[in-house]
């Protein structure tokens, strides 16, 4: 049996917390073997880029095409298709899931991310894909947790995006949403641009965050997954093995992959259940008082909508010129 340094950091964290790849390049994860997959409209937007993906972007439009509708309803149509496509062919390589976005145009509007939601579990279904394998994400404003709600109810996962904060954390485990993806890196971000300071391991404030969500659900027994996302560097995933689950790009999964250094467990339930943190009795007036007392959650989350659906309409304005 090889020791614990004869292992890659990466096979010594795969025994601590379920790895997923946070990709839409999805040639680029085979051979780091990651349980489960993300992609988001960013990540999907950079693969169609891509000489390789030109088949599956024309297929899309072909798909699209065939419905027989025109204007904004195409447009929403291919997408979509791109979506389950992409979706589809990651399932081909990992044995769990796939996170797949719901257009971040519809963060505010609770009914119409869940039917949303509803037509791309549909497509993948017609694929053959049982809903089993897919979680729907969801920007993590109080409409998107309230469509998460209903979602889970109908069995349809759900994986609540753009959290920042304790407050979105906890409204989500209240809601009963199957997993969270906690932004470490641009948690950090922020941090570093606001107080000129660089932070590095424990200290980090994202790879705080995260402990304290970690801390939190253990704690009072939440069965909410927490799938620590957006990393910067393998200092900050290395500092939450332990968490639930972990999305890591394909170049910081490279660089796990060939590095030999000890990995400790850094993440308990018997920790989180010795730690201070105190019970919240969440509401809407609740969650949206703690956000707006959270500078940075209020601020990081608003830009992350933004930035999704520039990227959105980078996509659109694509597809129109392929039209």
């Amino acid at each position: 049996m090889p020791t614990k340094t004869d292992l890659s950091q990466l096979d010594q964290l795969k025994t601590f917390t379920t790895v997923v790849a946070d990709t839409g390049d999805f040639k680029s994860i085979e051979k780091f073997k990651p349980q489960d997959a993300t992609t988001n409209p960013s990540l999907i937007y950079k693969a169609v880029q891509m000489e390789a993906y030109q088949g599956l972007f024309e297929q899309a439009i072909s798909r699209g095409k065939a419905t027989g509708q025109s204007g904004q309803a195409l447009l929403n149509s291919i997408i979509d298709q791109l979506l389950v496509l992409f979706g589809k062919e990651i399932l081909n390589i990992i044995p769990g899931r796939v996170s797949t976005e719901v257009d971040a145009r519809l963060s505010f509007d609770t009914e119409a991310t869940a039917q949303k939601a509803r037509e791309i579990i549909a497509l993948f279904e017609q694929e053959g894909i049982s809903r089993e394998r897919i979680l729907i994400k969801i920007a993590s404003t109080w409409e998107g947790i309230c469509a998460a709600e209903q979602l889970q109810k109908e069995g349809i996962n759900c994986n609540l995006t753009l959290l920042f904060s304790q407050a979105q954390a906890i409204a989500c485990a209240q809601a009963g949403v199957k997993l969270i993806s906690p932004f470490v890196g641009r948690i950090y971000d922020w941090y570093v641009k606001s107080t000129g300071k660089e932070y590095k391991g424990a200290e980090d404030p994202g790879v705080q965050s995260v402990q304290g969500i970690y801390n939190y659900y253990k704690k009072f027994g939440h069965e909410t997954e927490i799938m620590g996302a957006s990393f910067r560097n393998t200092g900050q995933i290395l500092e939450l093995a332990g968490s639930d689950l972990l999305t890591i790009s394909p170049a910081l999964l490279e660089e796990l992959h060939s590095t030999q250094s000890p990995v400790e467990c850094k993440l308990t339930p018997e920790a989180a259940k010795a730690s201070a943190v105190e019970k919240v009795d969440m509401d809407e007036k609740t969650f949206r008082w703690m956000l707006n007392e959270d500078a940075m959650g209020t601020e990081k989350l608003a830009e992350g909508i933004r930035l999704f659906s520039v990227d959105i309409e980078k996509l659109e304005k694509q597809i129109q010129e392929a039209l």
